[in-house]
């Protein structure tokens, strides 16, 4: 029995995140933004970031391949993971990260 995948087999998403020059691009452009935009601020407030940025960008695009890849309750599982990481930095810091 095969099981349905989280995005859909040729999507667009697929085709943007298989494609590693693609995702340096989107983060370059991401971390540009940093500088701009006051509502990142809590990237910072665990120190994981500035202390090691490159380890960082390949967790993150980790997490976004195991959902973007991966089965339905695979992915759903990989968000439930992040949002009780980011519901623990909420926690710390007093304040609800952003839309």
């Amino acid at each position: 029995m095969k099981t349905e995948k989280f995005v859909k087999e040729g999507s667009i998403v697929r085709k943007i995140w298989e494609k590693s020059d693609t995702i340096l691009l989107i983060f370059a452009g991401a971390s540009a933004e940093f500088a701009l935009n006051k509502a990142v601020d809590w990237l910072y407030f665990t120190g994981k970031l500035p202390k090691d940025p490159l380890g960082r960008l390949f967790s993150t695009v980790s997490y976004a391949r195991s959902i973007v890849f991966a089965e339905k309750q695979e992915a759903y599982q990989t968000i439930d993971l992040i949002n009780q990481i980011h519901s623990a930095v909420e926690s710390k810091r007093g304040t609800n990260i952003p839309d």
